[in-house]
């Protein structure tokens, strides 16, 4: 996965907001929370939230799908 950064998050009581460039992408409560604030003490935040939020597609994807060595692996 490439590097993940621009992650930043609050904690609201037993709620945990989690943002990305300053903008909301997701909001954990109850036990998604907890759990959340014990593995962010033992991972690497950035990675974990980037995990959690789902930032793995980059925006080039149909770049890659019409490059000429994809060419003929529609469908798969």
């Amino acid at each position: 996965m490439p590097d993940a950064h621009g992650f930043a998050y609050t904690v609201h009581g037993t709620q945990v907001t989690i943002t990305h460039h300053g903008r909301s992408a997701v909001v954990l409560r109850g036990d998604r929370a907890a759990e959340f604030l014990a593995r962010v003490e033992r991972e690497d935040p950035q990675e974990l939230m980037a995990r959690l939020t789902g930032n793995y597609k980059r925006g080039n994807e149909r770049t890659a799908r019409n490059h000429p060595r994809n060419r003929g692996r529609r469908g798969r």
